[in-house]
Parts: C-alpha cells; structure tokens; sequence
C-alpha cells in the first residue's frame, strides 16, 4: 500500500450505487485544516472537513463518489477503513452520522460496513441533548436496493451537531446551570422517613400501647409495616424494569397496568395529596394554638386562629417549594434534624426517671410495667381493628421518593435502597418507641403526689409496687398515663419543648413532601393528556421544569380544606386513596408477572407474583377496617374514572401489561380453540371483504359489520397491485391509517392488505393465509363489478375465477349490489383515512389533510374490490397551513347519489322488509345472514319475507313444510311466498335484453374454421359458444325470470337476499356467468347474492 489515500472515487465502475455531495456549513470558527487526500484519478478531493453529506442521486452505472473527509480511508483490499453510518431520521430521508459516538465516524471491527454496533442511544424514546435521537439504520437501508428519491434541501432531520456546536450548547447548559438531582439518601430515603415519621408518633403511639398493650402494639406495627414492605418491594420491581420518569405512583402503574387504571389512581392520588397538605398543616396550626392558649395568647378565637396559622403556614411552604426543589431538599434536611433530634431526646430521657414525673405515671424502665402492659386493656368500645386504623395512617408515605422520580438522579436504583431502607428504619423506630413507652409509663396516673400507697388498701397493680396508688383512676377522670395523655413522650423526654419541635417537624416535613408530591403526579398525568382540558397544568418553567401551576393549584386545595372542610371526615378517604394506590401498585406487579411479558425484567429480583397478590388483597382488607364508607367511596371515585378513560381511549401506548395479558389470553384461546372440532350450532359467519382501501367501498363493510359484530370474524383485505411496491415504512403508515379508520368507525374488522399482480393471486393468498387456528374466514364477501361490460374482459375472467377459487377452497360466496356502485374513492374530500387524533408525521405547525386524488378510474375498479393499481385513485396527504383554505369540488348529480348510497347502511332502516329468495339449499347461509341482520338495533324494525320455488298444484304444502322448517330453525318470519310460476317463460323484451348483452362476448364458432375458433377461445377464455349457450338456455332463462319476479315482489325491500346461481367450472364461461349475474341483479333495491359452502350452518337440534 503506498503512503497516499486513495480517494473513493472508481470512475467507471458498474458497482456504483449512490453519489454523495459535500453541503458545507457556515461556522463561527474557521475549520480545523486536515491534509488533503491524494486523488488517484484527477478528480477533485473534498477540501472541508467539516462537510455534510446527504444523498443527492443515485446512478444505474457511473462513478461512485462519497466525499468523505479527508481522515477517512478507502482500502477495498484491506480490513482497516472506518464505517459510515447511515441513518434513518423517519421521515424517510437517510443521513450519514456516526453510529457509536459524537464523531462522524468509528470502525465497526475494522470493515467499511453501514451496519451499527450496539448503542444505548439507539434504545432511548426520547430526544438526544443537542439534538434528535439516533436511531440505528433501518433493515430496509441495509438490504434494499437504494432509494432513488432525493434529499430535499438543507441539512438532513436529526443530524448531528458539530464539535463546535456541542461544545456552545454545552457552555449554555452550563451558564444557564445544570438541573438539580437527587440520590438515593436525600431524593427517596430522607423524604421517605420524614413522610413515615408524622405526628402519630408523638401523640398517638403512647395511647395506642395503652390500648393494645405491647404484645399488639407489635402486632399492630408488624401488620402496617408487612403491607407497606410488600408495597415498598413491588414499587421496587417496578421502578427497576425500564427507565422511570416523573409521576411517581402515577407513572408506576399508569406503565405498568395501563391509562385506564394510572389515570384514575394519578388523579385521586394528587387530589389525596393535596389535601393531605390541609391534614398536616391543620395538625400543625393546632399544636401551635394549644401553645397559644397555655398562654393566653389567642388572637381570637381557637377555630379562627387554627385558619390563621394554617394559612400562614401553607403560604410558607409555598414559597419554599416554588423556590425549587433544591430549596425544598434543604429545608427537608433541617425538619430531618429536628426530628431525629426530637426522637433521641424522648430514648434519653427514658433512661433519666426523676421523682416530680412519678405521679404521672412515668416511673423508667421496670419489669412489673412492661409485664403489666404487655395484653391489651381496650377501652372506650375501641378494638384491635379500630386502634389499627389510627395507627395505619403513620404507615404510610413510602412513595415520598417515588413522587419524584423525575427529580432523581437514577430512578432504578435510588427507589429501592431508599424505600425499603426508610420502612425498616422507620419500623424499628415504632417497635422501640412502643416497648419503651409500655415499660416505663403505667397506664394511669392521677398526677397527684399524695396519692401513695397506704397500709390498708389492697393495691396489685404495678403503680402499688412502685409506691402509688392510682386505683381512683378506674372510675375515670385521670389525666396521665399511657391511656389518657396524649403528651406523655414530652414528659418521659429529656428536654420538653423539642418533642414540640419535632411535633412541628414532622408536621411540616409530611405537609411539604406532600405540597411537592401533588403538583409532580399531576403534571405527569396533565402532560398524558388523560383527561381533557387539564393539559394547562402540564407546562413546567425553570431548569427544573417545576410545575408551578400545579404548586398553585395544591395551595388552592389545601387552602380550602385548612378554611371550610371537615377534616375528621376527609381524613379516612385520603388514607383509602393511599391505600387504594399501594393497592394498583401490588396488583400491577402480580399482573405483569402473569402475563409473561418477555418486557418483564426488573432487575430487582427479591419480590414475589403471589406475594404482591397478598399485598393488593391485604390493602383492600385494610381500606374496609379504616373505614368501611370511606373504602366504598374509594372503590366507587377509582371505578368512575375508570370508565370514564375507558370510553373516552386515550390515543396511548405504554405497553402495559394488560396489553400483554390480552396477547395471552387470546394465544391461550386460540390454540384451545384448536383442539375443538366445528359444530353446527357454533357456525359463525366469518367473513373475509376485499374491500380495498376500507373508506373506498364505506356501504360493504357497514352491512357486513351489521351481521359479524361480535358474532364473528371479519377481515378487510386488501389486494394491492401497484407497479411500485411501497416500502416498509409506507406500508405500516398504510396499514396503521388504515385500522384507525376501521376503529374510528366502530367497525370490527381487521386489516389485511396483500401485494399480488391480480385479485386473483391476491385473494387465492389472503384465503389460504389469513386468520389463525379456527379465528379463519369461511366466506368471501366482494363488491358487484358494476362497469364489468365496459372495460377489459380479462378483468372479468380474473373477477369469476375468484369466485371459482372460494368455492374450492369451501368458501361460502356472498356479493352486494348496489345500482349505484359501491366504490367511491374517487370522489374528493371523501371519507378521511387519516383520523382526527393522529398526530402530524413531521411535527410542525400545518396541519395535514388527506384527500383523494381525481385520476383516470381504473376499469377493474368496481369490480374489484381489493385491486389498486398504478392509476387508480388512492388516500393521499396534503400538507396546508389550515385545512379551511382547500377548496371543495362541486360533485356530480351522479357522485352526490354514490355518496349518499354509500351511507345507507350506517342509519337506522326502519320499518321495511328483508325478502330472502331461498331458491336453492346452500346450507342455511342464505337464511342466516338476513336472521343476523335483524338481531341489529338498525335492522329491527324489519321483519324477513321467505320466497321458495314451487309448483302451483303444491303451493300450499311447500308454504307449510317451509314454516315447519323455519319454527324449528326459530326464525321469525313474516311472510312465505311459494313461486308457482318460477317456471314461466321470460318476457320477450327481457330475453332480447339478454341477448344485446351478451352478443359482444360471443364466440361464434359456426362463422369460422374450428383451428381459429379453437385459437381465438384459448386466447380469450371468457367468450360464449354457441354449444353452452344452447345447453344452458333454461338457465338463462331463469336468470332472467327471476329478476322479473323480484321487480314485482320486492321493489320495495330495504335488502333483498338470493340464493346465487353457480356455473359449473370449465364449462360456464365468465361472460355468460357475469350475464347471468347482472341480468337477476339489475335494477333493484340493494342484494346480496349469497351461496354457502353446502355445509350445514343451522340446525334444529340442541
């Protein structure tokens, strides 16, 4: 190899296949200069190193030429050249970029490949820091042919910055300074303990041990802290299965279970919080008026005091948390130190019993106390269940850190160690205030000194072994001791006043955390877009993105409920909200271990399906023994809003486990299904409609909809014979579009498009390949080929021997007619297939509007459902500032009566009648479709007319055995109608109308030599002969009469249905056939030619 670079150009080579310009960039530093490549062909090497390269052609033959910068080899002997990436940037353009990292360019294993080494990058959602994402390059970049479109102007979508460029975006973020995260300790462990640790532990857990006793006082500890584990354990699962954002609870199970459930338990979980914030900041304001009151301070009254300081405080607490989250942290550090403070003081003044607290009960540490309070003394008709309800409410606050996951430096990690560390601290802290209050503090103390114990009375209880008498206190009326003080921890204390300090931390703690928690699960629900006209609350401002609205909007909800609310009542359904969300959190990850996800893999292993299971049951159990009403009132607000995000099917896609679980279940039925052989009595039609594009033939798919919904199946297919076939990305816009237009409509069906170079490959493929198990079609559903006599015959040919295949393939036929034609794809500004939710493909202000594009019509198509070729008329997207300025076309007289035929089926028909000619036995099919049809609210109101074939000397007996028949299939029918006369001959001008309309499709083998008729007949199949239409004449005949019989009976039908002729294969040819079918069909209501597979699908038999 010589020392210079060889430049990538091969003049001449027949292997070029793309040629790439350099577009140089302007930049506000000249470009590095780099030694230019040595050309080895004359031509001219690129001279900029900071090119950018974008496809601009692409050459049968020619020079290939990529102007690569001048570092970059080009060895074909060798395995040391870098690799160029390209990458898609989807919106069908390619950009070369590098694929690994911030340079254009790395070495993938040494060879000049375009294929990626794995990236993170390439697995993230969301956009890159300076810029769009990468994304890997697409299969179709690596295996196709290279398309021949060219970039449009300027600098390809998503591609990377330059060093430059990186390097002042970075000095901005730095300038403007960085966002605040918090680890594991400050985000989740200290916010957590604070949350836990709430007043109860001050004021409350020295009566609950007086009540319970220690032994249940465990118990009671032992029981919140198992649901709040077992909850600590699946929101661990959880946040370690994928990256988590902001939302908290809110994200966890919206995630994991779905919107239906995340909306409906984000929404009351931040309204819960919200009021919690009243809760905490009322328990504060009243510790604080108390205080006043010892010392006749009160500025008026105690209520209108309680309101004063409340809101005071809560402003407070506003300032802090709209200084942001960083202030927040700060102030959450200095309540943590108070109250751990508060918390020593009480354990060190347990161990200093002075003589002034005896009479009070509190005497430190001794047996005869502990044993004495070790079983319950419940008074005042409280119960085990009842203390445990007061206790629970301190339990809870285990999703403090997880609220604001979005603020955490690693979500994944950070959830876990500092939830489940802060409930085993802050449970050991409960277990030990317990047993130290029960052994050192009786449970009733007068208070008095001179109550000692004398001679003559008979005293056993632990008091009278320490030298008090307090037996007084059993006719009530005491003050002190563990079941009558509320303050009993600042007397055991060593330094009063701080346990009032620690009171006011943990109140303010908790309230803070809430005032935080609310505004960040409401953003992340409003930022969703869940509920309608919330999405004001989603906009966030600063480094931070802090939800100042939502902050707002808390101090509003809190501020009310400080002023007006009964808070005894509201305090039960905002535990019930707690614990219906610990709840939905146990359950999502019971759900999503059953349903088997390969998505499924948090990497936090300690946690159990069956565990999690008796978590979400355990917290329901305790929601009823808080508060039976308030756990109803709970069940009844999370159902509503359930409903109501069901119904309204936010356009979302989280794959959630219930997404999974429904895979699942349906593969789990499917392959049961499979082990079933076909019964009668479980026919379902399951219809297969070559529709084409499903809002080009609106009328077919109504009607078939009417009798398949949920009934059976229906598939759309689509046989597409376009000369170009589109790309994957094309396809799946297609495709996508396609099925939303379906579900807009409410119509049940799937998709299926098929490329094929005919309708008739087409539907041989979707017949024998579409469906699964026993969920297969079993009848062909196709459009009447109205405009069949004015275009190709072959198009005929190709239209009959579909029909032929269906019948050999046991398919079930069924053809609609309408006068009017069914196809209506070329009218402009039809139906949209682009629905009204979906979003813009390029992202921008302009809206998109679809609309159908006037082409020369495609003679096939109206008689082919299905078939799309290169000039017929196709959904197209128009990009215009407002959709208001396009311009609608004046339709036709003769397109108004399409569109407005094409819509018959979508109203309610009304009173009318569907006329069955039941002419020949196909199986019931015949029968069956218009019975379905009248189970439809739409089709009610009709009633079904039989007409059968007869001989008119056995009219009566054929009515008779056909109502016979109809009882006992328990069809209702209005109406049998036998035909005496079926068998009259046709009318005279009806025959010569018959004889006009086929005389251009006859062969007339008689007027030449049989070598040419022979040839002529291989080569154009449809024609008539002369032999088959002699042989066939009472056939025809019948067509004929026919038609004329249901002019005269049911002209006046809302849908007539008809046993279809069939033409023998081989022997019928397609024009005859197509003859047959027009002359019984035309000018009538609209008909359904029906003919089953001649199997049974009604039975009289249970």
């Amino acid at each position: 190899m010589s020392g210079q670079k060889p430049s990538l150009r091969t003049g001449g080579s027949a292997q070029s296949r793309f040629q790439v310009d350099v577009v140089t960039e302007a930049s506000p530093t000249p470009p590095v200069p780099a030694p230019a490549p040595v050309p080895t062909d004359g031509s001219k090497a690129p001279d900029e190193s900071k090119g950018r390269f974008r496809v601009v052609g692409f050459m049968d033959s020619g020079a290939m030429d990529i102007g690569l910068p001048p570092d970059v080899f080009h060895e074909p002997d060798t395995a040391k050249s870098d690799s160029v990436s390209l990458h898609s940037t989807g919106t069908g353009q390619t950009h070369i970029s590098d694929s690994h990292s911030n340079t254009y360019y790395m070495r993938t294993f040494g060879h000049n490949t375009i294929d990626a080494v794995p990236n993170i990058e390439f697995y993230r959602q969301t956009a890159a820091p300076f810029g769009e994402k990468l994304t890997r390059p697409s299969l179709s970049e690596l295996h196709d042919e290279l398309d021949k479109e060219p970039f449009e102007e300027g600098l390809a979508n998503g591609e990377e910055p330059s060093a430059a460029e990186e390097a002042a975006a970075l000095a901005a973020k730095e300038a403007k300074g960085g966002t605040v995260k918090f680890g594991w300790v400050k985000g989740v462990l200290i916010r957590c303990m604070l949350n836990i640790w709430g007043v109860m532990l001050f004021i409350r857990m020295s009566w609950i041990v007086g009540q319970a006793g220690i032994g249940l006082t465990i118990a009671i500890i032992a029981m919140a802290t198992v649901v709040t584990t077992i909850t600590g354990l699946s929101t661990a699962a959880i946040a370690t299965n994928g990256f988590v954002r902001g939302g908290g609870a809110y994200y966890l199970i919206s995630r994991s279970l779905g919107p239906e459930f995340g909306g409906s338990i984000g929404l009351i979980f931040a309204f819960a919080n919200a009021v919690a914030v009243a809760m905490y900041v009322v328990g504060f304001a009243e510790t604080v008026v108390e205080l006043l009151n010892d010392v006749d301070a009160l500025m008026t009254d105690e209520l209108n005091d309680i309101r004063i300081v409340g809101t005071l405080t809560v402003i407070l607490l506003l300032g802090i948390s709209v200084a942001g989250m960083e202030w927040e942290a700060k102030a959450q550090i200095v309540l943590l130190v108070i109250l751990l403070a508060a918390i020593g003081n009480y354990f060190i003044g347990s161990f200093m019993a002075t003589e002034d607290k005896e009479p009070k009960g509190f005497f430190g540490y001794h047996s005869a106390i502990f044993l004495e309070n070790l079983g319950p003394d419940f008074r005042d008709d409280e119960t085990f269940f009842s203390v445990f309800a007061i206790f629970f409410p301190a339990a809870t606050g285990i999703l403090a850190g997880a609220n604001i996951s979005g603020d955490l430096t690693d979500p994944q990690s950070a959830i876990p160690k500092g939830t489940l560390l802060a409930i085993l601290i802050t449970g050991l802290t409960y277990v030990g205030v317990a047993i130290s209050a029960g052994s050192c503090i009786v449970r009733d103390a007068t208070g008095d000194h001179n109550d000692t114990v004398s001679d003559t009375v008979n005293c056993t209880d632990a008091a009278c072994k320490l030298g008090y008498d307090f037996s007084i206190c059993k006719e009530g009326g005491c003050q002190y001791g563990l079941m009558n003080d509320f303050q009993a921890m600042s007397l055991v204390s060593a330094l009063g006043p701080l346990i009032t300090a620690g009171i006011f931390s943990a109140t303010l703690s908790s309230a803070l955390a809430s005032l935080v928690s609310a505004p960040k699960v409401f953003q992340a629900l409003c930022k969703d877009n869940i509920y309608p006209g919330l999405g004001v609350f989603a906009k966030g401002y600063g480094k931070n993105n802090e939800p100042l609205r939502g902050y707002v909007l808390t101090f509003c909800i809190g501020l009310a409920f400080i002023l007006i609310a009964e808070l005894n009542i509201i305090a039960p359904i905002i535990s019930n909200f707690f614990l219906a969300s610990y709840a939905l959190i146990n359950f999502s990850v019971f759900h999503a271990s059953m349903a088997n996800s390969p998505g499924w893999r948090p990497s936090f292993k300690y946690y159990n399906m069956w565990v999690s299971l008796a978590g979400a049951v355990l917290c329901c159990v305790v929601m009823f023994v808080i508060n039976w009403w308030a756990a109803l009132v709970t069940l009844l607000i999370v159902l509503a809003l359930y409903i109501y995000v069901s119904y309204k099917k936010p356009d979302v896609n989280w794959g959630s486990s219930t997404q999974a679980l429904i895979y699942n279940q349906a593969l789990t039925h499917c392959l049961n299904l499979t082990g079933v052989e076909d019964h009668v009595k479980n026919f379902r039609p399951q219809c297969l409609v070559l529709a084409g594009f499903p809002n080009a033939r609106p009328a077919l798919l109504q009607l078939v909809n009417s009798f398949t919904k949920n009934v059976g199946l229906m598939v759309c297919g689509h046989v597409r014979t376009a000369t170009r076939r589109p790309n994957y990305k094309e396809l799946s816009q297609d495709y996508a579009r396609c099925q939303r237009w379906l579900n807009k409509k409410r119509i049940k069906a799937f998709y299926t498009p098929v490329f094929s170079d005919n309708l008739r490959h087409g539907a041989q493929f979707l017949m024998q390949s579409v469906g699964l198990g026993r969920l297969k079609p079993n009848t062909l559903v196709m459009g009447f080929k109205n405009n069949w006599s004015d275009g190709d015959m072959r198009h005929v040919e190709v239209y009959i021997n579909t029909i032929h295949d269906a019948f050999d393939l046991q398919f079930g036929v069924v053809i609609l007619r309408l006068q009017d034609g069914l196809d209506i794809s070329h009218i402009q500004g039809q139906d949209e297939l682009l629905s009204s939710n979906e979003k813009p493909a390029g992202g921008g202000g302009g809206k998109e509007v679809v609309v159908t594009v006037s082409l020369p019509k495609d003679p096939d198509s109206d008689s082919c459902p299905s078939k799309t070729t290169s000039n017929q008329s196709s959904p197209l997207i128009m990009r215009g500032e407002n959709s208001k300025h396009w311009t609608k076309c004046p339709l036709s007289l003769t397109d108004q009566r399409l569109l407005e035929m094409s819509q018959q089926f979508k109203k309610k028909q009304g009173k009318g009648t569907i006329d069955v000619w039941w002419l020949f036995d196909d199986g019931g099919l015949t029968l069956l479709i218009p019975y379905l049809l009248t189970n439809r609210s739409k089709w009610g109101d009709c009633r079904i007319r039989v007409f059968i074939g007869g001989k008119i000397n056995r009219i009566d007996h054929d009515r008779r055995a056909m109502a016979t028949l109809l009882s006992r299939f328990r069809i209702d029918f209005s109406d049998i109608n036998v035909l005496g006369d079926i068998n009259t001959k046709p009318k005279k001008h009806n025959k010569l109308s018959f004889k006009e309309l086929m005389e251009p499709y006859r062969l007339r083998e008689d007027d030449m030599e049989q070598e040419e008729a022979e040839r002529l007949k291989a080569q154009e199949p449809w024609r008539i002969t002369d032999n088959e239409l002699e042989l066939y004449k009472a056939k025809t005949n019948r067509q004929i009469r026919l038609n004329e019989l249901m002019k005269e009976h049911s002209t006046s039908a809302k849908l007539i249905v008809i046993s279809m002729p069939l033409a023998r294969k081989g022997t019928v040819s397609s024009a005859l056939y197509m003859c047959w079918l027009e002359t019984l069909s035309k000018d009538l209501p609209p008909l359904l030619l029906v003919r089953g597979n001649h199997q049974s699908v009604l039975t009289f038999y249970s």
